[in-house]
């Protein structure tokens, strides 16, 4: 069995693949917070860190990098 870590250092292209997926899901979900919910404070500060964290696991996935979600720790 392949180490993660090797296996996301590598980007093969099922894994960014997924990253972009996971991303464009976090951007919509930004953008659906912007249009429902109120525009007080907190709402929009969520969707403004949704909206970093999406744009930045598409690009990661694009540029063949880890993207920010990736490093935060191993996911379960």
């Amino acid at each position: 069995m392949p180490n993660t870590d090797q296996t996301r250092e590598k980007g093969t292209r099922a894994y960014r693949l997924i990253t972009a997926v996971v991303g464009a899901l976090f951007s919509v979900v930004s953008v659906t917070l912007l249009v429902v919910t109120e525009l007080t404070m907190g709402p929009v500060l969520a969707a403004v860190v949704l909206g970093f964290l999406g744009v930045d696991a598409i690009m990661g996935a694009w540029y063949n990098r880890p993207s920010l979600l990736a490093r935060i720790g191993p996911w379960p």
